[in-house]
């Protein structure tokens, strides 16, 4: 795969935004929109006169799903009790959906809402709708949270400028690990239950951006979608699923996967997916149950909990270096594979796409056996590991393929070329590097590539490489994710990075398929 570094150079071929400004403090405006008037309630949000946004924190989109409704698609939101009088509190935080030791509630599908205050002007009429960029968090599938701090996350993004940047950002709640991520043959035939719940549960936000979006100011003509890790592994998703259902007006327009985490997909039902059922059915004392998933959905969250997290480590010690919870292929919502759309001509839903990865990201992922044990450990040795783990991680592989791999992937030597010393953990003997290089390309920088490639006829996109170390994976977010030093202190590659993201959501693009590789 082609490569290229951030730099200024990328910020310009996407559109140079102005330089980098703080937020800036303001008295609130008589005319700012705080109350958002929805055919299910009225919302009344905040102003932050320190980082001069509106936000929105505690937007139901969908039912709670709890009770029968676990393991089930999300259903459509509930009236709440609002009036233009006693609008509903939307300031509050909202929990996180139910994960690690005893945190997080079923209740839990909401979103927030930030951007630049919108106010009235001109006899009230309204200020042009702005880009809506909605994002989805990462955690690997199995932990996260959308829950909105100030100042909130991507605000970099959005500060990066305060001419032509007026963004409105949408975080969406959604469920992990067993609570969204279920899957097998009990699943799959129940008509209260579906597989990829937590995708779902995005989709039906995407769904509710395009019914209610305008009234926050968001233009739903005008949708980008955004993740980091898993985060961008279900951007991946929805451009997979809308692309497979050939959605002639999908519910998003441009999408960027940043580093995407997008493992071994298998069908629902194959052998892989029920493992797994059966396992947590065992776990939680159903086993003897007539109907195993009504006696899922009757056991206590705290119960389910414990075993997800319990089978989530002992994958982690079986040295897969892929976690137990994730997309599966189905028939009603994923239904083709990515690798298999590719293939295919017109399969592209997309105006514009975006995706990067990370020179070294890889290494988060593989097991640190894999070290070499000491200086005197031989070629021989450090080959071996590495077979070992290749064989654990990629069972499938035939003869051939393994030789392929290790042809690509050699034992010695510099299998990136010359001249770049950010490459120097893959050299020669050296299995943890070698390995992080094949857990990057087959999980990680290949989905997002091929992602990039999900774009409508002579549209617009572009993949690129971060490598300024240690360019581990989520260390790219140092730029454009929080608010710090690096901002004031290196602007240079605030505005490269940061600029070019918020650049990629505020520009229409018209232009043919391109790239950044190899600048």
């Amino acid at each position: 795969m082609l490569r290229t570094t951030w730099t200024t150079r990328l910020f310009s071929l996407l559109g140079m935004f102005a330089g980098v400004t703080a937020a800036q403090t303001a008295a609130q405006p008589d005319s700012m929109l705080l109350d958002a008037q929805l055919d299910y309630g009225t919302f009344r949000g905040a102003y932050s006169t320190e980082y001069n946004i509106t936000y929105w924190t505690t937007l139901p989109f969908a039912a709670p799903p709890v009770g029968e409704n676990r393991f089930r698609a999300p259903l459509p939101v509930l009236p709440v009790n609002s009036s233009l009088s006693s609008p509903y509190n939307c300031s509050r935080p909202f929990p996180m959906c139910p994960q690690r030791e005893n945190s997080g509630d079923e209740d839990c599908l909401y979103m927030g809402i930030y951007g630049r205050p919108w106010t009235l002007v001109n006899n009230n009429e309204t200020r042009p709708l702005r880009p809506v960029v909605v994002t989805f968090f990462g955690g690997g599938f199995i932990r996260g949270s959308a829950a909105l701090g100030l100042p909130p996350s991507a605000y970099p993004t959005l500060n990066v400028t305060n001419e032509n940047n007026d963004l409105l950002f949408v975080y969406p709640n959604y469920r992990t690990n067993v609570f969204g991520f279920l899957s097998g043959r009990e699943v799959g035939a129940d008509p209260h239950s579906d597989t990829n719940a937590g995708l779902l549960d995005q989709k039906a936000a995407l769904q509710w951006v395009q019914k209610h979006i305008r009234a926050f100011g968001g233009d739903p003509d005008n949708v980008s979608i955004w993740g980091q890790s898993a985060g961008g592994g279900s951007v991946v998703a929805q451009v997979v699923a809308a692309a497979a259902a050939k959605e002639t007006c999908p519910l998003f327009h441009r999408a960027m996967a940043s580093s995407p985490y997008w493992p071994k997909t298998y069908r629902y039902d194959a052998p892989e997916s029920q493992k797994i059922y059966d396992d947590l059915v065992e776990r939680v004392g159903c086993r003897i149950a007539n109907d195993t998933l009504a006696c899922l959905k009757a056991v206590d969250v705290q119960t389910l909990r414990t075993a997800s997290l319990a089978m989530t480590a002992d994958r982690d010690a079986t040295a897969t270096s892929s976690y137990v919870w994730a997309p599966v292929l189905d028939d009603a919502f994923l239904t083709q594979s990515l690798s298999s759309l590719v293939e295919k001509q017109g399969s592209g839903v997309l105006s514009s796409a975006f995706a990067t990865y990370n020179t070294h990201e890889g290494e988060n992922f593989v097991p640190t056996w894999l070290f070499p044990k000491n200086s005197n450990s031989s070629d021989s040795d450090d080959d071996n590991e590495f077979q070992t783990w290749l064989v654990r991680y990629l069972p499938d592989l035939t003869a051939d393929d393994v030789a392929q791999v290790n042809r690509l992937y050699p034992s010695t030597g510099d299998v990136v070329g010359k001249g770049d010393e950010s490459y120097a953990a893959y050299s020669t003997g050296n299995p943890f590097g070698r390995a992080g290089l094949v857990y990057r390309d087959v999980t990680l920088s290949c989905p997002a590539y091929w992602m990039t490639g999900l774009t409508k006829k002579n549209s617009s996109s572009w993949m690129a490489e971060y490598s300024i170390a240690p360019a581990k994976h989520a260390s790219d977010t140092y730029w454009w994710n929080t608010v710090n030093k690096a901002q004031k202190t290196d602007p240079e590659h605030y505005h490269g990075y940061a600029g070019a993201i918020a650049s990629f959501f505020a520009t229409v693009y018209l232009t043919a398929h391109q790239d950044v590789r190899g600048l």
